[in-house]
Order: structure tokens, then C-alpha cells, then sequence
């Protein structure tokens, strides 16, 4: 790790876990030898990095959030941020046209898949857009097209509470409250005969039980 990331690092993890008094709860832990996606509930921009402040460093070296090419882009100190601290993988929200030529025709999930090939841990968002912290969205289909291309990725959920409190959609202000981060046992992987319907409802439901 560079020096100038690993200082940055450091403060970052420390104004987040001051911030937000971050407690992490690990019900079952997981086999690090293994790519892993922690997919969790969403509900502000301050999500990956308190799921990633969560981890112990030698983990965060290897664990890469997925984030909003067109957010983390748009500013110089939020590109330092994605591309040089958190070491994020980039997608685009926009999905381009399916009858475009050329190299409009994108894989929303590239980026991803090419993480996971080379032994990386992603965090995920598999709702796709932020909630409002009560109630889970329906999950997007990127999860189980993963599992799919790499059944033996591991996938661990992780409920975080509180933090559609501290940073509440459309605002700006951070509010310090006591927030936690429960990471659940691991998934079974989809079975031969099993639906995406069928997955993507148990992994919801998975990560719905945490919350209790």
C-alpha cells in the first residue's frame, strides 16, 4: 500500500467509525481464501465506506466497493477517492442500448466480473439505487448473474442500521449516531434447479433476517 493511501485510509476510517460509532457484528466468519460479495442494504452514500471501515485493514486491502462511475467521477477529490483509496469498481448506471454499435453495446457487470476473475471481494448494493432504510427494494439480477458466471464466490449479507439516519437522501449534513453493521453467515450458493426469482428472494430474505 503507498504511503499516501495508507495515511488517507487511516483518516477516513477514523472519522467514519467517529462519526457514525460504527459497531460491527460478525455472526459467522467467513473463509477469506475465497473471492466474497458482500451485499448489503442501501441507504446512503456513506454505506461502503462504513462497511468497509468495518473490515479489519488486512481485508479492506482486498475488498473493493462497487460504486456510480458517474458520482465517484465527477470531482477530482472523489476520483482520488474511488480510484486511489477505496481502489472502487466503477459501472455505469446508465445501461446503454442493447442495438447500439459498436462499443455502445457495454456490460453493466464487466467490471465486476473481471474483479472477481482475478480473486477480488466486492461490495455490493444488489437494490441498486438507495432506499429510505425501512423496507429493502427488490433486489436487481446482477447478484444472480454473478453467482452464476462464479458459483464458488462467496456471499456474505450485511445489514447496516442507523445510517439512513446519519446521512439521509438529499441531504448534506452528517448527523453522529450509533450505527451498526451485522455480516451474516454465508449463502448457499443458487441450486442447479433454482430460479433467479427463487435466489434473489432468498438472498433478500437472508439479509432481511439480520435486521432483527
Amino acid at each position: 500500500m503507498t504511503l499516501d493511501r495508507k495515511v488517507v485510509s487511516i483518516l477516513l476510517v477514523s472519522i467514519c467509525r467517529l462519526l457514525t460509532g460504527i459497531r460491527a457484528r460478525w455472526q459467522s466468519p467467513p473463509d477469506l481464501r475465497r473471492p466474497t460479495i458482500f451485499y448489503a442494504n442501501h441507504s446512503s452514500h456513506l454505506d461502503g465506506l462504513v462497511i468497509w471501515s468495518s473490515m479489519p485493514a488486512s481485508l479492506r486491502d482486498v475488498v473493493h466497493p462497487v460504486a456510480a462511475a458517474d458520482y465517484w467521477l465527477k470531482s477530482p477529490l472523489r476520483r482520488y477517492l474511488a480510484l486511489r483509496v477505496f481502489q472502487a469498481v466503477l459501472v455505469e448506471r446508465r445501461r446503454a442500448n442493447a442495438d447500439a454499435p459498436g462499443d455502445d453495446k457495454r456490460d453493466p457487470l464487466l467490471s465486476l466480473r473481471l474483479a472477481l476473475e482475478e480473486g477480488q471481494s466486492l461490495i455490493l448494493f444488489p437494490e441498486g439505487t438507495r432506499g429510505d432504510g425501512n423496507e429493502l427494494q427488490n433486489f436487481k439480477s446482477g447478484l444472480y448473474h454473478l453467482t452464476q458466471q462464479f458459483p464458488d464466490v462467496q456471499l456474505v449479507p450485511v445489514w447496516l442500521e442507523n445510517l439512513n439516519r446519519v446521512l439521509p437522501k438529499g441531504s448534506r449534513l452528517v448527523v453522529p449516531i450509533i450505527c451498526r453493521a451485522t455480516f451474516g453467515a454465508p449463502l448457499d450458493a443458487p441450486a442447479a434447479d433454482e430460479s433467479k426469482t427463487a435466489f434473489l428472494q432468498r438472498a433478500r430474505s437472508a439479509l432481511e433476517a439480520l435486521s432483527s
